[in-house]
């Protein structure tokens, strides 16, 4: 058996906790300045973790592979498991030529591109997170995003960015449930701190795309519809959260900001633009890498085609819409097998059993399993032979194969971290700021996701130690266990796990450096204002929002 340690270096909590740090910090020094490929730096990463894992930590040699073994496990079930899925769905609409049409559709709600973005990434992407969640949005809208004629690193930079309000709530609501739950606290009060602290975001989210689409000319022109998208989201997911069912807070808050926009825009659209307006919008969204092909742009598209190209995503919201039904859930769920990862045998500090030894194969009931069934669906409708579903299932797995690799290393990373017991002393030692942990938990929680990729992930980390550290430092147990959850959801866009996956679904595998860099700007914007907005409800000013 292996106990974890909080302070192995010398009984120095600050000193190891410096040492944790590093295999986190060398992966994101080589993303991000050396501009190292994902799959290499990840890798680098997971060897340093595993040299101090022995070394530092004492751990055992076997029970540190093996803990890398379990994390590269997850990683290709269910995360790798639901992306390879998704995007097989967008190849099989790909070659039917269904895509080109969708692509054609939303030209029809409107000929904006930024409008037309804000649709596909924060609604429609918010709506399959609600439903699918670990990197499903991701996938599927980088690739919307490509038919509409952005280009590949500005497709990917505004999914991730978009994925970002709705993943609290994501995977019928799994994050807070799963606080609930490591937390000992109730799920109601879960769920109304974190609908009082995410639909901020949301509020910020819809503009901040705007710029990334068309820069300040398209916050100035299309501000109207982004405001109608934000305000429309953020006052659902707030009434949902805090008065209705918990797991339907995101899917309410997602159709209900599409319906509005629909309506909205007819009523309203942008000021026509001039040729030379067109052309540098065009410039804008396609990165200047020549003129989008529109020498379709004149076909007339029958109803019946235009509903076999919705047909994929119209399948997927239904299949995932059944499924977490209660009963079905229910049903479906006693298929999954759950076993201790063979050979694990580890401990917390207070000697207290590490869950994360259980490995979960719920293989009926994930959502890649759905996204499978759902390829076997669009291949029948959309009149693809056998030979079609397997050429394209092929072609992903080779167009995915960096990514792989990449989401495998930081899994086992992630694993050999927290097994270890290097994660728990980084939290521990942040947990010694005293009454400036409020300004630290959602950091903590933005750690959490930045290195698993999931928000889930992140709150079985954390979120008992956040209710430790309320409990040292007189802070609000609710509050700072909901604030590990409201950080987390901005660590997922700068997740190599996320950044793998959006960079392979828009061709971009071995550049995810690009995409990083990308992106970083979005999170020094929100992070900050989340930070605020925990601190503000940790005080006098705005301790009124707290249950």
């Amino acid at each position: 058996m292996y106990r974890q340690e909080l302070h192995p270096l010398g009984g120095s909590l600050a000193w190891s906790a410096l040492f944790a740090a590093l295999p986190l910090l060398t992966l994101f020094v080589l993303l991000g300045v050396f501009r190292v490929r994902a799959w290499l730096a990840a890798i680098s990463g997971l060897g340093l973790a595993l040299v101090i894992a022995l070394l530092v930590w004492s751990m055992p040699v076997g029970q540190a592979f093996l803990a890398a073994t379990e994390g590269a496990a997850f990683g290709l079930f269910p995360v790798l498991w639901i992306v390879v899925n998704a995007i097989w769905v967008y190849q099989l609409t790909r070659r039917s030529g269904h895509f080109d049409i969708l692509q054609r559709t939303f030209a029809g709600i409107s000929p904006d591109r930024r409008i037309q973005g804000v649709i596909i990434a924060f609604c429609f992407g918010a709506l399959l997170e609600a439903l699918a969640g670990f990197g499903a949005p991701v996938a599927i809208c980088s690739v919307m995003l490509l038919a509409i004629g952005l280009s590949p690193i500005k497709a990917a930079t505004t999914a991730l960015v978009a994925n970002t309000a709705p993943v609290a709530y994501g995977a019928v609501a799994t994050p807070v449930i799963t606080l609930a739950q490591v937390s000992g606290l109730p799920l109601r009060d879960i769920s109304a701190m974190t609908g009082r602290q995410v639909p901020f975001l949301a509020l910020i989210v819809p503009f901040l795309l705007l710029y990334l689409l068309d820069d300040r000319r398209g916050l100035r022109e299309v501000w109207p519809l982004a405001g109608v998208v934000a305000v429309s989201f953020a006052v659902t997911q707030f009434a949902i959260s805090n008065y209705g069912p918990v797991e339907l807070s995101d899917i309410g808050a997602a159709l209900v900001s599409a319906g509005a926009a629909l309506v909205f825009l007819r009523a309203w659209s942008p000021l026509p633009m001039d040729a030379e307006q067109d052309e540098r919008q065009r410039v804008t969204a396609t990165g200047g890498q020549g003129p989008i092909e529109d020498d379709q742009k004149d076909v007339a598209d029958t109803r019946r085609e235009q509903y076999r190209a919705f047909a994929p995503y119209l399948i997927v919201i239904v299949l995932f819409s059944i499924v977490a039904i209660p009963a079905v859930k229910k049903q479906l769920s006693q298929t999954t097998v759950t076993f201790g990862w063979p050979g694990l045998d580890i401990t917390r500090a207070d000697g207290s059993e590490l869950a994360l030894t259980t490995f979960k194969f719920d293989w009926l009931i994930s959502g890649g399993t759905v996204l499978l069934l759902t390829g076997l669906l669009t291949g029948l409708v959309l009149r693809l032979r056998p030979v079609d579903w397997a050429r394209c299932y092929a072609a992903v797995l080779v167009q995915l194969r960096a990514a792989i690799l990449t989401v495998v290393a930081v899994l086992a990373l992630a694993y050999v971290m927290n097994t270890s017991g290097m994660t728990v002393t980084l939290a521990a030692w942040l947990a010694g700021a005293g009454g400036f942990f409020a300004l630290l938990s959602p950091l903590l929680g933005w750690f959490g996701t930045a290195v698993t990729g999931s928000d889930t992930s992140s709150n079985s980390l954390f979120g008992a130690l956040q209710v430790s550290a309320a409990a040292q430092t007189g802070l609000d147990p609710t509050l700072l266990a909901a604030a590990n959850g409201s950080g987390g959801v901005l660590g997922k866009m700068v997740s190599p796990q996320n950044l793998a996956i959006g960079a392979s679904a828009v061709g971009m595998a071995g550049r995810e450096g690009e995409l990083f860099r990308a992106v970083l700007r979005a999170t020094v914007i929100l992070l900050p204002v989340i930070c605020l907005i925990v601190v503000l409800q940790a005080s006098p000013v705005l301790s009124w929002m707290v249950p």
